[in-house]
């Protein structure tokens, strides 16, 4: 079982979210990605020309965590515009795009429709109401869901649009597919791997 997003550097059969900096293991696969909480300070030259140099490696495979927080971060604007240089920098490379979003689902469809990506936009740890998952989904975006999530959401999602993620979790990512498959035992064949 192949896990999505992780943030534990030791992990096998994972894509490890990093920040800019990092240190890559042989054998290892990564996401690199300034997160929006970490956007207050991160449009320096020298930030993004550390993003952009270890972005290139080949061990990476994706652009991101990044994206959009009301919560937590720099102002919303702000955090816009760090995106907007990985929407960038995932459509240069031609690597796909990982968002953390948390109450800025309408900023981030909107972005997506200006913005006509050719690389897919994974949403991680996707919590929201099948309403919204439906909605994300007709918009073009890809989910992934980990330990806590909205049961009824991971119903309404097709194999084709979903992954499975350990995030900060200590559960294995056995443990985490295993809970969604006791939901619905159907559901095996529609678990994704990157």
């Amino acid at each position: 079982m192949f896990d999505f997003h992780t943030h534990n550097p030791d992990a096998t059969e994972a894509l490890i979210s990093v920040e800019p900096g990092f240190s890559p293991r042989p054998d290892s696969i990564y996401s690199v990605g300034i997160h929006p909480w970490h956007s207050e300070n991160a449009l320096s030259d020298d930030n993004l020309k550390q993003l952009k140099s270890d972005a290139s490696l080949a061990c990476v495979k994706a652009i991101g965590e990044t994206g959009l927080d009301r919560l937590r971060g720099a102002p919303l604007e702000k955090q816009t515009e760090l995106l907007t240089r990985h929407i960038e920098l995932s459509e240069q490379l031609g690597k796909p795009l990982v968002l953390h979003i948390v109450k800025a689902f309408s900023e981030i469809i909107s972005l997506k429709h200006r913005s006509k990506p050719t690389q897919p936009w994974i949403i991680h740890g996707f919590r929201g109401k099948p309403q919204l998952a439906l909605q994300l989904l007709e918009a073009g975006f890809y989910l992934s869901f980990g330990q806590r999530r909205n049961d009824e959401s991971l119903k309404v999602i097709p194999s084709s649009r979903l992954l499975v993620e350990t995030d900060e979790s200590l559960l294995p990512i056995a443990d985490i597919a295993k809970g969604m498959l006791q939901l619905d035992p159907d559901l095996g064949p529609r678990l994704l791997k990157l």
